[in-house]
């Protein structure tokens, strides 16, 4: 056979194998769903709706034991599926001038006290999990009932959800709060969804559930659980539950992380504390929840009474605000500067 005859058939050779490989591209470039994930099919991903998995994001960021459990695959094919979701969802490295403009969308919730807000830069941040630790009468679930109600100034589509726990939530004091900013009470009491937490695990579940009222349209801007802590104290009691009592407490606040990251809301948690025995010098009140808590919190406050009716909040832990501390008082219209 000749030189150019080999060439010739190498050239068609060539020619042919172009053709399938321009279709997969365009392939690749389809928008995936979740039945064209690797090992998902109709069934499987129908029990991941089903579980609240019914988009890539919420697939690219969940372990491998949540997709197991809730589409009853392999751990291989769970695998796969969450590794073909976070490359679908160019999840890898990124370079932080384009982190920064991701984070053009992040918000802030104003508590109206010019003090407070400068203390966080602004108010309490969306895609984030803001806590307020501090003995009873601080204010903490003051702060959770005036941010309900500015995130329905700032927004009237909006919507709070509020996990009441201790049964704390007044809806006379939030009317209080809307004559003081001029809203009208019963359009801002619809769009706080109150629901009373009588234990853990319904805790954890009501948590799961924000999930259910953004599916069904609405427009969840903030989610308040007052207290994070609560029905964790009370139900695991000596230091043979710590370990279970710290893994669901640490469940719990992923949850919250996930709902704060993918719809960009703003989770408000206030928390318990306790005293050290053995701290002899200095402030010996802590909170509760350990490191679990600490870790998982984006901004930790500090609330304690001061002279004269006032509160001081001192700013703990923040990723991108240096510590600092101000001074409030809470009156009939709110929290004001003192």
């Amino acid at each position: 056979m000749q030189k150019a005859e080999v060439i010739a058939k190498v050239e068609k050779f060539k020619t042919k194998r172009e053709v399938p490989i321009k279709m997969s591209s365009k392939k690749t470039e389809k928008e995936l769903k979740i039945e064209d994930l690797p090992g998902i099919g109709a069934a499987s991903a129908e029990k991941l709706r089903e579980g609240g998995f019914d988009t890539l994001m919420s697939i690219a960021v969940a372990t491998l034991g949540e997709i197991v459990n809730s589409a009853g695959v392999t751990e291989t094919t769970a695998r796969k599926a969450i590794k073909a979701a976070r490359d679908g969802m160019d999840m890898g490295f990124q370079s932080g001038l384009e982190l920064m403009k991701k984070r053009e969308s992040i918000q802030k919730i104003p508590t109206g006290c010019k003090n407070f807000d400068t203390l966080l830069a602004g108010g309490v941040e969306t895609g984030a999990i803001t806590e307020c630790f501090g003995q009873y009468g601080s204010g903490k679930t003051q702060i959770g009932q005036i941010l309900a109600v500015q995130t329905i100034l700032a927004d009237p589509e909006a919507v709070a959800v509020y996990i009441d726990t201790e049964n704390t939530f007044r809806p006379g004091r939030v009317i209080q709060f809307c004559q003081a900013v001029g809203l009208n009470s019963e359009d801002v009491l619809k769009n706080i969804k109150v629901a009373r937490a009588f234990n853990s695990d319904h805790q954890m579940l009501l948590a799961e559930k924000v999930e259910d009222l953004i599916k069904e349209g609405l427009k969840v801007k903030l989610v308040v659980v007052d207290s994070l802590t609560a029905h964790f104290r009370a139900e695991f009691v000596g230091r043979g539950t710590l370990a279970e009592r710290q893994q669901k407490l640490n469940k719990h606040m992923h949850v919250l992380a996930r709902l704060a990251v993918i719809h960009n809301l703003a989770v408000y948690v206030t928390n318990q504390v306790m005293s050290k025995p053995d701290q002899f010098f200095g402030d010996p009140t802590e909170a509760i929840g350990g490191h679990i808590v600490a870790h998982n919190s984006t901004y930790r406050i500090y609330l304690r009474r001061g002279k004269k009716g006032t509160r001081v909040g001192k700013l703990v832990d923040a990723p991108d605000l240096a510590d600092d501390e101000c001074i409030f008082q809470i009156t009939e219209n709110g929290i004001e500067d003192a």
